[in-house]
């Protein structure tokens, strides 16, 4: 206990991330390998919501990225309005060698746009980059789409990690990125200034930063 509770006083910032996309398109390996450096090969689809947290430092400052990765298949999209409720940023996943999964971005994207704020961070991801011989999609395609909706893009391998760390750190950072323009600005009221960097959590939501409690905390447990 007395560990989590040195970890809840450096703590700076707390940014939700989404993984969303097909099923079986590797989500759940890529947080594996960027969490933990593992990967599971023969990884089952993931069923119900499991998040991961991983802290990054950005220019001085503690990030605690909470990464949710819920099933792809239809039968589990009742949890998606919780499930995407406070996110700011969102991996958008297909697989390289599944052209079906590709196709599904757009739909990915609407629901996104429906359950969370239209500002979320996003970056689509083509997994699975190792299977080169099994390819069906193209890089120029997966750019070509990325330019023209607005997203970042990277392709990625969890089996040999290429571009995994890169992808989450994307995200993460340019979420930060917006938080310090936020406060440069000062679009944000005079009260919540000290609580900016003092080890509370701030939440950045939407248009708004929201500083509130870390969620582990008020669950009663940190580990």
């Amino acid at each position: 206990m007395e560990v989590c509770a040195e970890e809840e006083k450096t703590e700076d910032y707390l940014f939700k991330i989404v993984l969303i996309g097909d099923s079986a398109v590797g989500k759940s390996n890529l947080l594996a390998r960027f969490a933990r450096d593992e990967f599971y090969p023969n990884s089952k689809s993931t069923i119900g919501v499991e998040f991961q947290t991983q802290k990054m430092d950005i220019n001085g400052k503690e990030v605690k990225a909470q990464i949710w990765d819920t099933a792809g298949q239809e039968r589990f999209r009742a949890v998606t309005s919780a499930y995407y409720r406070g996110a700011v940023g969102a991996l958008l996943v297909y697989d390289i060698s599944r052209r079906q999964t590709f196709d599904s971005v757009g739909k990915w994207l609407n629901e996104l746009h429906t359950h969370s704020d239209m500002n979320v961070v996003t970056i689509l991801v083509g997994n699975k980059s190792d299977l080169m011989d099994a390819r069906e999609v193209t890089t120029d395609e997966g750019k070509a789409l990325a330019e023209a909706q607005g997203l970042f893009f990277m392709e990625t391998s969890a089996l040999d990690s290429s571009n995994v760390t890169a992808a989450f750190q994307t995200v993460v950072k340019e979420i930060y990125n917006i938080l310090s323009r936020k406060v440069m600005s000062n679009e944000f009221s005079k009260q919540d200034a000290p609580m900016m960097g003092n080890g509370k959590t701030v939440v950045l939501q939407g248009e708004d930063l929201v500083p509130e409690a870390n969620p582990e905390t008020q669950k009663g447990g940190c580990c």
